[in-house]
């Protein structure tokens, strides 16, 4: 190869599109750039898990591209040569090429996106970003569509974006149905049938590798699963997954997207969004797949409306929050909670059995329900209190699918309240009232979930109470919290005394819960 005509592409963990434009035609003055660094594995503890699929997946796609006649640097963890940051590396393989220009694809996460602009402005080549070629909008765009709005409503997006790719409209450019958002009918508790559909995803042994990242004393939480990893890491083992969901799960997804039982860890979801935040799936794909369940009478409208809802209207304004409002919105704190989080988290050693059974899951597989991870875990921190950044980092960590674009403004706008109503028009706050409702957790919990105050009351009850009181000044001319504070005025003066006291020593002792 001759000197002085070589480029490299940068392609990172999360940009595993075997579609992109990039890859139509071998080029031998390419070469495509790819490593596994301890920048990216430590600047949160991530989930064992998370680090082996997401390497596992990136070796595949190396693999992949040099069948197809590709040119790949491949960086290993355990590479005497790895400089462990990503502009290190990079600066190493430009002299040891002589390249004449680097391009990269678009990051998704503001601080990489600010690493590698920062960088590219001190080169003396060329650099240049290139579309990742994966969103339905660009990142600004949700921004110019909301402009100087106080707050930012998902509908509003969704149903825009609705019209904008003609999906689930009638001939007349109406939504099909007759209602943009069937929500209302998706909300039904799950009595033991239909049954969970069978898991066929196939089981990777990835023993070897996992000995890799520990030899390179690369520091994790959760259980590995290293000999049968169940995500997928390719783009055909990600295309399976998604027919096996259209034919098995999406039928009852939209009944049951919102119930919980300590019988089932998946219920009727998806487990795609692994495999769509690291780009082996395109959106338009799976949303096309869907609709045409519907089209095809496979799948009731109620479920298809309720899964492109989550891919086009709430995947894409979360990640136009992101953009619009970092670096800041990662400090926002508008409820001022500091509280940390409490050791059971890290273990899911506690009493409660909704959390036991959710945070247990989520070290277990990395993964837990959009449900739990708002209700229950979610739930419990913003009303107990605790550090939105500190519940960000964790579930940034915990989570699979975890990517700061989309769970900082899922954790600090939605769960947390932590932007002051930007993201959400309330508070998502519920007592045991919501979680027996919605799952079968408070049968056999030690504590009681009918019981405010005591010490074998529901600690989301007096905890779910006294947040509302705590936050009277800020919340109770909230039209959608009219009830609650209806409810919260009816009580003795005696009563919210004692669940004032009650919520207090709880959060004195929340270990111990």
């Amino acid at each position: 190869m001759e000197l002085g005509m070589t480029r490299l592409r940068l392609i990172l963990g999360d940009q595993l599109n075997p579609c992109h434009s990039w890859f139509g035609e071998p080029d031998p003055h390419v070469v495509h750039v790819m490593m596994e660094i301890r920048q990216e594995t430590d600047y949160v503890r991530h989930h064992a898990q998370k680090i082996l699929a997401i390497f596992a997946a990136m070796r595949d796609f190396a693999a992949g591209l040099k069948s197809r006649g590709h040119r790949v640097r491949y960086i290993a963890i355990d590479d005497p040569s790895n400089r462990q940051s990503l502009t290190g590396n990079l600066d190493a393989l430009i002299r040891h090429y002589d390249a004449v220009e680097v391009e990269y694809l678009a990051p998704d996460e503001w601080r990489l996106d600010r690493q590698v602009a920062e960088w590219a402005a001190g080169l003396s080549i060329p650099c240049r970003m290139t579309d990742s070629e994966h969103f339905y909008t660009a990142r600004d765009e949700a921004a110019a569509f909301f402009g100087t709005s106080r707050q930012w409503r998902q509908e509003a997006l969704y149903r825009r974006l609705r019209r904008k790719q003609d999906i689930l409209l009638d001939e007349s450019g109406e939504p099909v149905g007759g209602r943009w958002n069937f929500d209302a009918d998706n909300r039904q508790r799950w009595p033991g049938t239909p049954p969970e559909p069978k898991d066929t995803r196939p089981a990777h042994d990835h023993s070897g590798l996992w000995q890799t990242i520990t030899g390179a004393q690369v520091g994790s939480f959760g259980h590995p699963r290293a000999d049968a990893l169940q995500w997928p890491l390719n783009r055909a083992e990600a295309l399976a997954q998604l027919q096996a969901f259209i034919e098995h799960a999406l039928p009852h997804f939209g009944a049951y997207q919102d119930a919980m039982s300590q019988h089932s860890r998946r219920l009727f979801h998806s487990l795609l969004s692994f495999a769509l935040n690291v780009k082996m799936l395109n959106p338009r794909e799976v949303v096309d797949a869907a609709v045409a369940a519907w089209r095809q009478g496979r799948a009731p409208l109620t479920a298809v409306e309720g899964f492109v809802r989550q891919i086009l209207g709430w995947r894409e304004y979360v990640r136009g929050v992101y953009w619009a409002r970092m670096p800041g919105y990662r400090d926002s704190n508008a409820l001022s909670h500091h509280l940390p989080l409490p050791r059971w988290f890290w273990n899911g050693d506690t009493g409660m059995r909704c959390l036991a059974h959710a945070i247990g899951q989520s070290l277990e597989d990395a993964y837990a329900h959009h449900i739990q991870r708002l209700m229950v875990i979610g739930n419990f921190g913003l009303i107990a209190g605790l550090s939105p950044q500190a519940l960000h980092e964790w579930y940034l960590g915990v989570y699979i699918d975890a990517f700061e674009w989309v769970e900082l403004p899922n954790t600090l706008g939605m769960s947390q309240f932590a932007d002051g109503g930007l993201l959400g028009s309330k508070p998502y706050a519920g007592s045991a009232a919501y979680i027996g409702r919605m799952s079968d957790y408070c049968a056999g919990c030690r504590y009681r979930p009918k019981e405010r105050v005591g010490p074998d009351a529901c600690p989301f009850n007096a905890l779910y109470w006294d947040f509302f009181q705590r936050h009277r000044a800020r919340l109770s001319a909230n039209p959608r919290l009219a009830l609650v504070y209806r409810q919260l005025d009816r009580l003795p003066d005696t009563e919210r005394a004692a669940i004032a006291a009650r919520a207090g020593a709880l959060q004195a002792s929340l270990d111990a819960l």
